[in-house]
């Protein structure tokens, strides 16, 4: 099959679950679709927007347990296209970012298959929107960090400068790995009463921000039960969130600690 003949794999961006927050192209593009790839994030919601004659496929990805591996989705891309069938592979918040869209662009490009993406709101920046939780402030922060929860040697990371003073954290997928994340903030030298706040569900009509200290992130994610999709925020400007406070005797403007209560 010449390359002229291959479909164009779109890389599409659903946004953190909320339709509403959907590109116009991401939205013309899921209902045009022949085949729609999608992970296991995107909303029934969006996933209705496709054509009711489309072949949905889940690659859903949890952790420690895939559905498919990343390399047998790439394969499946390419060979999609490579039928000449219009495919979407839509991704949970933006391709490139923490969503292996890279990986999934240089298995395309390496087959000869084109590609195009389109970008999704973060579920970073969707649920920060949606808590009234602003990642950058004048007053309180001038730079933003995104990084992965679950990376392996997650003891060995320097974490020193991406949270302090006048900086914010954003940490995708770290529910579980929360309460280790906390004790390397803090022996990075992170103070124990910086403010964090988790939300949980981001966008979604069940979305829960709760508002908390550094030193009370691992009891807070058992005590309240807090499922994944959920980002965690710390940083000065978590205390802006519209949330609940949920650790007994602090307030947003709790200082040096003195009213942590573990």
């Amino acid at each position: 099959m010449a390359q002229t003949e291959y479909a164009t794999v779109h890389l599409v961006g659903a946004g953190p679950g909320d339709p509403d927050l959907l590109t116009v192209r991401a939205a013309r593009l899921i209902g045009e679709a022949a085949v729609i790839v999608h992970d296991g994030l995107v909303s029934d919601e969006i996933l209705a927007l496709a054509d009711p004659g489309a072949e949905r496929i889940s690659v859903a990805k949890q952790r420690d347990r895939h559905s498919l591996p990343q390399d047998q989705i790439n394969a499946l891309l390419v060979r999609l296209a490579q039928s000449g069938r219009s495919v979407v592979r839509l991704k949970g918040g933006d391709p490139f970012i923490f969503g292996r869209g890279g990986e999934e662009l240089e298995a395309c490009r390496a087959a000869g298959v084109p590609v195009e993406v389109v970008p999704g709101i973060s579920a970073a920046i969707g649920s920060a929107a949606q808590a009234q939780l602003p990642l950058t402030h004048r007053d309180a922060s001038s730079a933003v960090s995104f990084v992965a929860g679950q990376c392996k040697g997650l003891a060995d990371q320097d974490w020193s400068g991406l949270a302090g003073k006048g900086r914010t954290l954003v940490i995708y997928m770290g529910v579980a790995t929360a309460a280790d994340i906390a004790d390397k903030l803090i022996a990075d030298g992170v103070s124990p009463a910086t403010p964090i706040a988790v939300l949980e569900n981001g966008t979604r009509t069940d979305m829960r921000t709760l508002r908390s200290l550094l030193a009370d992130l691992g009891h807070l994610m058992v005590r309240e039960q807090v499922k994944s999709p959920a980002l965690i925020v710390v940083g000065e400007v978590a205390a802006y969130a519209l949330a609940l406070d949920v650790l007994a005797g602090w307030s947003a403007g709790a200082e040096n600690g003195a009213e942590i209560i573990l």
